[in-house]
């Protein structure tokens, strides 16, 4: 009888992280369907509202202790659906859609390397450094196409002036998802750790900015993000050769 319940314990699941990332899913979900219907600006939202549920799960699992192969397994199933299918399928019906097979291929791009980049990141995630991603996360690849989406909105630009931009810019996204480049974690910021006042006022100012301006701040930090992937990685590289060389030069 007590092996039964055991059994029937182990055969669950922890209902408090996975809220969060069905809700993550939903967001993304929704986006589509707003998407479909026209709406966009709610579609570029309700991408952010995600990236935000899907921070929290991973923490409120972590926080709770709570962590579980399930969790895992159905976070990446989430990830998939509202960082790689949804803002490919928003970016298709807002922009790409009127470049026929281009855009198609270009969504799919993006789709592809969603799946690729979990896929590859459950694979290495024991052997993994820690402190850096290998390839653009896929929430920060759909905050970089939310983002402009929500951007251009804002400002009322024209799709049809720049949809080739947008073309290059979904492949993109989907290209450093699945490349070598290396992208902090920022795992090794402790939250318990005392700083300087100035960087309490730093991080004040950043909010500030961005609640004022979330359309574009948002958009200016997701970019900045992606660009770090390369720049982080040439900079590491120039360090070991440095090093080697001086190592080989004694």
């Amino acid at each position: 009888m007590n092996d039964k319940k055991l059994t029937m314990r182990r055969r669950g699941i922890y209902l408090l992280p996975n809220l969060f990332t069905t809700g993550a899913m939903f967001a993304g979900f929704y986006a589509i369907t707003s998407a479909i219907n026209g709406n966009f600006h709610n579609a570029a939202i309700s991408l952010f509202v995600a990236m935000i549920l899907d921070g929290l799960d991973g923490r409120v699992a972590r926080l709770t202790h709570t962590e579980s192969d399930f969790g895992v397994q159905y976070d990446s199933l989430s990830d998939m659906v509202s960082f790689g299918i949804a803002p490919a399928l928003v970016m298709y019906l807002w922009a790409l859609g009127s470049l026929g097979k281009l855009g198609l291929f270009a969504a799919f791009v993006h789709a592809a390397g969603g799946a690729l980049r979990l896929a590859r990141f459950n694979t290495q995630v024991e052997v993994a450094d820690k402190r850096y991603f290998q390839g653009l996360p896929s929430p920060a690849a759909a905050a970089v196409l939310a983002g402009g989406l929500w951007f251009c909105l804002e400002f009322q630009y024209d799709p049809a002036d720049f949809k080739y931009l947008v073309m290059v810019v979904t492949i993109a996204t989907g290209l450093l998802m699945v490349s070598n480049f290396r992208y902090s974690s920022f795992k090794e910021i402790d939250p318990k750790r005392k700083v300087p006042f100035f960087v309490a006022i730093v991080i004040m100012l950043a909010v500030g900015f961005i609640m004022a301006q979330p359309q574009s701040m948002l958009f200016v930090l997701a970019v900045g993000y992606a660009l770090s992937g390369p720049i982080v990685t040439l900079v590491l590289r120039k360090k070991w050769q440095r090093r080697k060389s001086e190592e080989n030069s004694e």
